[in-house]
Order: C-alpha cells, then structure tokens, then sequence
C-alpha cells in the first residue's frame, strides 16, 4: 500500500455514505467491534480472485465465501451495483489526481472487464455494458443517495482512524483526522458528518501528494508485483484459510 492511497482511495468512504449501506454494516456489528479484521477480510477476498484468478480454486472459493456472507442478508441489487462501482472508478479517479500516472485506456477497460465479470459472478444484474454507463450510474446513484445517516458517521469513524493507524501512532491518530477530511469533497463529508479540513491544509496536503508522484516518476518501474495476499497482517499473525475469513452470520 502506497502512502495516501489506503487512506484517501478507498471506496469504502463512498459507499459509507449511503445510509443502506452503512446501516447494515452498523447492524452487523463487525465494523466496529472487529475493524481491522473487516478491512483484512475485505482486501484478502478480492485480492485472491484479483491475484488468482476468478475461475482459478482459490478465486472459486473466495467468490463463495463472499456470495454466502451477502446472501445472509437482504441487500438491494443498486446498493451492490452501486459498491462494485465504487471499486471500479475510485482508484482511477485517485491516481489521476494524485499517481505516479493515470491509468491507460486499456488498464481502465482491463479493470472494467473485471469487475463486469466478477459482478455477474456475485449475482448482480443490471450491469451497463460499457464504463460510459458505470459511470452514468455511480454519479446518479451518488446524487440520489448520498444523506447524513449515524451509522454513516459511525463506520465511517472507525474505519478512518484505522487507516490513519496505518501511518501514526494511536496518541497522534485524533492530530491526523483533518488531513483525511482534507481529501473528501462537500457531498461526502456531509454526508459522513465530518468537518470540512481548513484550506490551508487542503492545498498543503495536495502540493505534498503532487510531489509525490513526481517524485514515485522519476524511480525505476517496479519488478515484481505488490501481492496484497502476501502482506503479512495483524488479524491473521499465523496466515489465513479463506474459508476462514469475513463474518459468520448463521453462526452466532
């Protein structure tokens, strides 16, 4: 994970600010009693069928222990439309703005594909053929759903500071929450109740983050892809079985 891109790219953000999303994740209790291992669980399914596959084993068998942990509970098919949008434009969106480089008109249409697939895998229907219509949806859904909700405020509050955590200590995380306010529009921090970040930090914050990319531009390409299956993770100290990973509803 690159500096700033847990932090400021994860669709999480977007999809906490719809109150049907958000209120479920609040019902279920995870988020906030068990925030980190949600966030491991969440990365580690996707990134095995990224990684792998989706008609490799282990791509198989993640894709069922996702589909039986969204089939225990009644979830709109918009609202899961909505969230595999989300995985689609808000890492491009990101490294437009703020990468080593955008993404090329054929890694954008690779990651399209993919999620297109996935998608029909997970049951979803109703799937625009092309990214044009992806996009047409996630912009109208947000415009229609975005609403300040408690439970958006609730996980959205957990799940920041356990980002921020990535990078400070626990007494400096309260010292670091306007910086991540700092890169969320108007509609999202109100819709999260979050203060909005003064604009000195604002233009602070993205001057460091454009300096950055200059910076990652003039380092050699890497060799060896970032495998977010190999990083070694606090939830799972002795590793994972992917049987293993997200929740149990039926179980108690």
């Amino acid at each position: 994970m690159q500096i700033g891109e847990g932090l400021c790219d994860h669709p999480g953000w977007n999809n906490y600010a719809v109150p049907s999303i958000s209120g479920l994740l609040a019902k279920t209790g995870e988020f906030e009693a068990r925030t980190r291992k949600r966030y491991d669980d969440t990365e580690l399914i996707l990134s095995e069928i990224t990684e792998n596959g989706l008609d490799s084993d282990r791509g198989q068998a993640a894709l069922a222990r996702m589909n039986a942990m969204h089939g225990a509970y009644r979830i709109s098919n918009d609202d899961m439309l909505y969230v595999l949008s989300t995985f689609v434009f808000e890492p491009e969106r990101w490294l437009a703005r703020f990468g080593k480089r955008a993404m090329s008109e054929h890694e954008a249409r690779a990651v399209f594909a993919h999620y297109r697939k996935l998608g029909k895998a997970m049951g979803i229907t109703d799937i625009p053929v092309d990214r044009a219509g992806l996009e047409a949806f996630n912009l109208r859904y947000e415009a229609e759903h975005f609403a300040f909700a408690d439970s958006n405020q609730r996980i959205g509050k957990v799940t920041r500071d356990l980002l921020l955590g990535f990078y400070l200590p626990r007494p400096l995380i309260s010292l670091g929450r306007p910086a991540a306010h700092a890169f969320m529009d108007g509609p999202l921090l109100a819709a999260m109740g979050f203060p909005a970040a003064p604009r000195w930090l604002q233009s602070l914050l993205f001057g460091a983050m454009r300096l950055r990319a200059g910076a990652l531009r003039l380092l050699p390409a890497r060799r060896r892809p970032h495998l977010h299956t190999r990083v070694r993770r606090p939830s799972y100290p002795q590793g994972y079985a992917i049987a293993d990973l997200g929740t149990f509803p039926n179980k108690g």
